[in-house]
């Protein structure tokens, strides 16, 4: 963060100080939540958690470093007392980024939203400094943590807006209001809360209304292959890019294909020419991603070489998600359990088909292991079992269900489409998962683990790495 001191961050976020004894001390560190992550002359935010109350690790965090506590109540240490910790972690990132006056980049959307970030910022570091969250810190104090990480050199600030419900993102963007603004699609993620997509669409476009208007440098980069997307343009005074495969998107993918593992390739286009593209990631979900990133990118400047080459180049920058790595006994284990949706999971799916083709060839197997897919309310039933359905048509060849009611649902969908036998199994939870998959996993089988992040499945994936130990030979995709 650009360097403050305690007196003008009290006078930003309309604090009163407390046993600060040198008000002009500066804030030269980064804004934590966690005590552990001070540093000498960090700013500590602390929040009252349902479990754990940051006020309490005050006095830790000043001992560490901490110039001062943002805080709700008087905590014995130098403060700034306020009467919303939120709401003043977000007035102090705008307005350390309105002094900066860094091109800032904000998407959203139902799926996708964390791996095209990681795109993004791959590209616009090539351009210059770049900031942008670590993993998915994409809520009311995930953005303005990111935003104030930006400093006098930052170029580029890259945010990402998540949603529950209408009028989310219209407060993300009044905190940081970006320059360029991109939505990606409109799925079922959190559709309990929404709904319906109807809702969703209405609340992932608040992101268009907030840009700049045309003439004052606001693009819009919208999916054309997603109608609902699409429609957002008639919402906003921005100038609107399209991307996607539609013939009329001007970033756009042609000759869109699958190398044998797994990995998409295309020919991006671009209105200043084309390139051709074969990505690193896994997956043929990743081209629309590849797209929105490639629509901001060339929007900030670059050539459509750069661009390609730097796609062709990108890996994953957040844990758990599509994370690849083959074990020395030729096991390969897809960890991607971060989170998941109805759209995310079908992705996933095709991408483990995908995969599978080649160790097919060799008498390895492919491996769903699936769990819960949270918030879907009243969809919860035939998402669950549509995609026990798919693993089937995509013929995968075993279905491992883990948890309970909603786990049953999907060996009940792969069950209803003709998986019989052992085909797919249900099992109680993530240990017994492992035991089974310890007991059967041979060389060249290829296993996905996904689930919302509340199942905690990552447990599966590192429990299957670490009772082989990895090898100078195996690798993650991406690092």
């Amino acid at each position: 963060m650009i360097a403050l001191s305690l007196a003008e961050i009290a006078e930003i976020v309309g604090g009163q100080s407390y046993d600060i004894p040198d008000p002009a001390v500066r804030v030269t560190g980064d804004v934590v939540i966690d005590s552990r992550a001070v540093r000498p002359g960090s700013l500590f935010a602390a929040f009252a958690g349902e479990h754990v109350d940051g006020h309490d690790y005050a006095e830790r965090a000043v001992a560490a470093g901490a110039a001062a506590v943002l805080a709700a109540r008087p905590v014995g240490v130098p403060a700034i007392v306020v009467p919303d910790v939120t709401a003043a972690l977000g007035a102090l990132a705008r307005s350390v980024v309105e002094r900066l006056g860094t091109t800032t980049v904000a998407l959203t959307g139902s799926a996708g939203k964390t791996s095209t970030k990681d795109l993004i910022a791959q590209l616009l570091e090539r351009k210059g400094p770049t900031v942008y969250p670590a993993g998915n810190l994409n809520n009311e104090i995930g953005l303005p943590l990111t935003a104030l990480r930006a400093g006098d050199d930052t170029e580029h600030l890259v945010l990402e807006m998540g949603a529950r419900y209408i009028g989310d993102i219209r407060y993300l963007t009044g905190l940081v209001p970006p320059k360029v603004g991109l939505v990606l699609n409109v799925g079922t993620a959190h559709i309990g809360e929404f709904g319906g997509r109807e809702q969703i669409a209405e609340a992932k476009g608040e992101m268009v209304e907030c840009l700049p208007p045309a003439e004052a440098g606001g693009v819009a980069v919208l999916n054309a292959d997603d109608p609902l997307v699409r429609a957002m343009s008639t919402r906003t005074k921005a100038r609107v890019v399209l991307f996607g495969e539609a013939k009329d998107a001007g970033v756009r993918a042609e000759n869109v294909r699958l190398t044998g593992l797994g990995q998409p390739a295309f020919t991006l286009h671009t209105p200043t020419g084309c390139s051709d593209v074969t990505m690193r990631l896994y997956g043929e979900h990743h081209v629309s991603n590849a797209l929105a990133a490639a629509a901001v990118a060339h929007e900030l400047g670059m050539s459509v070489d750069e661009i390609a080459r730097a796609l062709s180049e990108a890996g994953t920058l957040s844990r758990w998600r599509m994370e690849v790595t083959e074990r020395p006994d030729g096991v390969t284990i897809v960890n991607d359990a971060y989170n998941a949706n109805p759209e995310s999971m079908r992705a996933a799916l095709r991408a483990l088909a995908a995969m599978g083709s080649a160790s097919r060839a060799q008498g390895g197997r492919t491996w769903a292991v699936l769990g819960q897919m949270a918030e879907l309310g009243d969809e919860a039933l035939a998402e669950h079992d549509a995609v026990g359905r798919l693993a089937v048509r995509l013929n995968v060849s075993k279905l491992v269900a883990v948890g309970g009611r909603e786990a049953s649902w999907l060996q009940l969908g792969a069950y209803n489409e003709g998986s019989w036998g052992e085909e797919s199994v249900h099992v109680s939870d993530a240990q017994a998962a492992v035991d089974l998959l310890r007991s059967e996993l041979r060389p060249g089988d290829v296993v996905l683990v996904k689930a919302s992040r509340s199942v905690g499945l990552e447990r599966v994936a590192q429990a299957l790495l670490e009772s082989t130990a990895a090898s100078s030979e195996g690798q993650v995709a991406g690092r």
